[in-house]
């Protein structure tokens, strides 16, 4: 059994725009590799724009190492409640009531939010189908669509484009090219695939749309059979508390997505817009990898094991 203080990792923030903001992000997936993820997008919030950053990972109880697949375990859930934004990258997650109170708490408290990729299916009830959580299920009835359509505007719908044939490409709506988060923002392309968008909640601006490609490559042609669908939009979200946040979400996020430059400084401005911060980000942000970053490919029980928390230090 390791330290708590170990079973998840800090990057003190830099100078920079972001000092003495907190910024927590939570990751938790089998397929898109959002352990490596995660990491990369803290440190250079953390690194460049000087945001402090936690990282919460899946943690095997008995080894301390990171396991993505151990649905029910992400300790250092109690960082929520100082921070000042949470980024959610979950997938099918099931969480004791008392953590997943962390989540909710905070989702209630109307601070901001960010969804990655599988967020929008983050919790799937198999278990303990009486819990008070129960209802921010992907499926839910009762909260339609769950904690994915209610607070970030979609839940788990299907595969748009061919899953690990057809990659995807974001393309600027027009109509809000001068958008704050799309300050500087190009050339966004995923090997991930695109979602099926049925509804968005609540008010949303869909910032990019995004256009099915033929292939695995950046140069591949669209399929055109296959019609646009919203990739990352924006939104509010009231919760039981009356108190309104600002959500971001975009179906793309993986680990290797975040190759793509044009997608790193969606992510960072889309930070600073969700804590109001909109007016002082950059013309072109800084999003340069802080160390080295050769990310896995998507998959199942393709993460790397034997990997601790405090491996990823800085």
């Amino acid at each position: 059994m390791t330290n708590n203080n170990e079973q998840w990792v800090v990057y003190e923030g830099k100078e920079g725009l972001g000092k003495g903001k907190h910024i927590v992000f939570v990751s938790g997936d089998e397929e898109y590799r959002s352990e490596e993820a995660l990491p990369c997008l803290a440190k250079i919030l953390a690194v460049r724009h000087g945001f402090k950053c936690t990282v919460l990972f899946a943690i095997n109880p008995e080894t301390g190492e990171i396991d993505p697949v151990n649905q029910t375990n992400i300790p250092g859930l109690e960082n929520l409640e100082t921070a000042d934004m949470m980024v959610l990258f979950l997938r099918f997650r099931e969480l004791p009531d008392d953590k997943m109170k962390y989540i909710i708490d905070y989702t209630n408290a109307g601070k901001p939010v960010m969804g990655l990729r599988t967020a929008t299916h983050s919790f799937n009830y198999t278990r303990n189908k009486d819990s008070k959580y129960a209802k921010y299920d992907f499926r839910s009835t009762t909260f339609e669509g769950g904690y994915g359509r209610q607070v970030l505007g979609e839940t788990w719908v299907n595969h748009h484009g061919h899953h690990g044939r057809e990659s995807t490409r974001g393309i600027i709506n027009e109509e809000f090219k001068d958008h704050p988060i799309l300050k500087g923002v190009e050339d966004i392309w995923g090997p991930t695939d695109v979602y099926t968008v049925t509804t968005i909640t609540g008010d949303p601006k869909v910032l990019v749309f995004g256009q099915v490609l033929k292939g695995m490559d950046p140069k591949d042609e669209p399929n055109t059979d296959k019609p646009m669908m919203p990739l990352a939009w924006i939104k509010t979200y009231t919760g039981e508390l009356g108190k309104t946040s600002r959500v971001f979400c975009t179906t793309m996020g993986a680990s290797v997505d975040l190759l793509s430059e044009g997608l790193r400084r969606l992510l960072v401005n889309g930070c600073y817009w969700c804590m109001g911060m909109e007016d002082v980000i950059p013309e072109k942000s800084d999003v340069d990898i802080v160390g080295e970053y050769n990310p896995l490919y998507f998959g199942f029980g393709t993460h790397k094991k034997g990997v601790k928390p405090s491996d990823l230090k800085l």
